[in-house]
């Protein structure tokens, strides 16, 4: 999480720094103060303080700042906001001492001091829900039990972690932080019957968290009595109070990995969806399965209204509400995070937040329709409701740049028609090339560039996720188009248009990239063009200079003994020339075992379809199931998640 103060003399640049996708590998924060709400409320301006000597380096008009903030969220999902000063006077800073604290793990729920650690752990309360007299009921005596054994679990963790640097160990002995959290919750409300957004699930909220607040702080208690309390609690908030084991004991974590592990929903967070259509289509099989909320489905047979008929309809809708056939108890319980308004996420936040020591990740959906307005009322809502931050996810707000691949107009005569003869120049029998393997955001891409026997280049192969994926598709049409453009005769001679090209393709970014500094990819085009200046020697964007060592080639002049031993060792046997020459010596297409070692990296999978909720392309698989909640995102078809 990048986090920046709002009164930091470069503010304004860190608030709209996502608006170009420049910055794509962490989150950010506005770290807000209580000084800055009084401006924002007076309408005032406040100031800018800096902070290595403290000293006033300006004035900012905290409304003008604040609809910056609401605007950059309504753009691209950032920044969030933090409230840092209450942090600060409250229980995620125990240890006064050793604060304060500046910044949140990625995901905001986890406020930490330097070389600080959490043991977080998730209660899924979608099991604790049991029939009494044939009422569905709330099992409070097996939550209690539950909880006090996770946080005794949680303290034990705290002695057996292996921990990668010595202060990072001294400070989380000191002071034994744990967070007891929750994930199922919209499980939960689904199986009671409740809906989310309802003043009864509000209170259910602070009853269910107040249960396990209260009984891992016994826990703790009791612990403290047995085995002493943390170091430092002598010189905590606490030192007046009955003497704990651990400085917090609660916090409400993302659970996008082992949601899907327990079988659960995520998290805090209302159901994305209750129905899904995997699809699968291939050489030898065309299938379409689908697959309804497990819950939804017992409900409803036990509601004596399910039917084949209703499952095909639940999943071409993906949700219920606009199923009028159906009972409207049943549809209001079974609501989805877009279908619910953004203001009852807030208070569900703000009513787990009441007993959480540490803070809750929650993210705000909105509909795409949401103004920057309904943002700022957002914001203005969690802060007037005691939460410790606020994110927001705008529907769309995260668009990939669209690829334009194109010649730069040049001053040459124009040709006004094309001759019928003109054709593109015939393929060889047979071609030379290397293949690159490149780390993309949409997986691991293999990029093969072949050229004639003078070295021009000829075709471009672009191998990336899975046969029959959409990424896979996507890229095999991004091949054929940059192959035929560089075969067809024109003005420019073949060389001048691939540089053409790699020059286009270079630096486009979509909603994430992969690595950092040189070796920084910020997409599949990105990729491409760096293939391609290296294989011809074009100087964009560095893209020489980096790939060399990112792909780890030999230059050498002729091959050599070390590019054999390369080859016998498995490794990408293409070596080029010193200096900026465009010729290749010793090229090779891809081996064999390569494409074999290719297959093997990318799971088996589904395509993924969601109608009326479409998620972004996954990384792993490739199927445009990537969801982004509680301030990450995570795969419905694969599992793979970004936190």
């Amino acid at each position: 999480m990048g986090i920046l103060r709002v009164d930091h003399p470069d503010i304004m640049e860190f608030i709209h720094c996502k608006e170009e996708g420049g910055i794509t590998n962490f989150n950010i924060s506005v770290a807000i103060t209580e000084e800055f709400m009084k401006a924002y409320e007076a309408g005032r301006e406040y100031d800018l303080i800096d902070p290595k000597t403290g000293e006033v380096r300006g004035k900012l008009d905290a409304i003008k700042v604040f609809d910056d903030i609401a605007q950059g969220a309504w753009r691209t999902g950032d920044p969030g906001l933090i409230f840092i000063d209450r942090i600060n006077t409250g229980t995620p800073n125990p240890v006064p001492g050793l604060g304060p604290i500046e910044s949140t793990n990625p995901c905001g729920e986890q406020p930490l001091y330097p070389y600080d650690s959490c043991n977080l752990g998730s209660i899924f309360l979608n099991n604790f829900v049991i029939k009494d007299k044939g009422k569905k009921v709330v099992d409070w005596e097996r939550l209690r039990s539950v909880s006090a054994l996770s946080a005794r679990f949680l303290d034990d963790v705290i002695e057996m972690n292996p921990y990668p640097m010595k202060e990072i160990r001294q400070t989380s002995l000191a002071i034994r932080r744990i967070g007891l959290g929750v994930g199922g919750w919209a499980d939960m409300l689904c199986l009671l019957g409740i809906p989310y957004d309802s003043n009864e699930a509000i209170e259910l909220a602070e009853k269910v968290m107040k249960t396990i607040y209260e009984a891992s702080l016994t826990a703790s208690q009791e612990l403290a009595v047995e085995r002493g309390t943390f170091p430092l609690f002598g010189k905590s908030i606490y030192k007046k109070d009955i003497p704990r084991r651990n400085a917090t004991v609660t916090t409400i974590a993302p659970t996008g990995s082992i949601s899907i592990i327990a079988g659960a929903s995520s998290g805090i967070e209302p159901l994305f969806a209750v129905a899904f259509q995997h699809i699968v289509k291939d050489a030898s099989l065309d299938r379409t399965l689908s697959f309804v909320n497990p819950i939804f489905e017992s409900v409803a047979k036990e509601r004596g209204v399910w039917s084949e008929d209703l499952k095909e309809k639940v999943a071409e809708n993906g949700v219920v509400r606009s199923i009028e056939e159906l009972p409207e108890d049943l549809r209001m319980a079974f609501g989805t995070a877009h279908e619910i308004h953004h203001n009852w996420h807030i208070k569900h936040q703000a009513a787990f937040q009441k007993y959480t020591e540490n803070a809750v990740s929650k993210t705000i959906n909105m509909k795409s329709s949401a103004g920057e307005d309904e943002i700022k009322n957002a914001y203005l809502l969690a802060w007037e409701t005691g939460c410790n931050g606020v994110t927001v996810f705008r529907d769309g707000c995260k668009s990939a740049q669209v690829l334009n691949v194109g010649i730069k107009e040049k001053k040459e005569e124009v040709i006004e028609e094309k001759s019928p003869e003109v054709q593109a120049i015939e393929r060889p029998f047979v071609v030379s090339g290397a293949t690159y393997k490149i780390n993309t955001p949409v997986g691991t891409a293999f990029v093969t560039l072949n050229t004639d026997e003078k070295g021009n280049p000829l075709e471009l192969f672009i191998n990336v996720g899975k046969a029959g994926s959409d990424v896979a598709a996507m890229a095999e049409a991004l091949g054929r188009t940059i192959s035929i453009a560089l075969r067809f005769p024109g003005n420019l001679n073949s060389k001048d248009r691939a540089f053409e090209i790699a020059e286009q393709l270079a630096g486009i970014g979509g909603r994430r990239s992969v690595g950092f500094g040189p070796n920084k990819i910020l997409s599949l085009p990105d990729a491409i063009s760096m293939a391609i200046s290296v294989a011809m020697g074009f100087r964009i964007n560095g893209y020489l200079h980096h790939a060399e060592k990112l792909l780890q080639l030999k230059v050498q002049p002729n091959g050599g003994a070390e590019a054999d031993e390369h080859k016998a060792n498995g490794e990408s046997n293409g070596v080029y020339t010193n200096g900026t020459s465009t010729d290749m010596l010793n090229t090779a297409v891809l081996e064999e075992k390569t494409q074999i070692e290719s297959e093997e990296e990318m799971p088996d999978q589904l395509s993924f379809e969601a109608l009326k909720i479409k998620g972004d392309i996954c990384p792993t698989c490739g199927v445009g199931a990537m969801v982004y909640q509680e301030g990450c995102s995570k795969c419905y078809a694969c599992g793979h998640s970004e936190c």
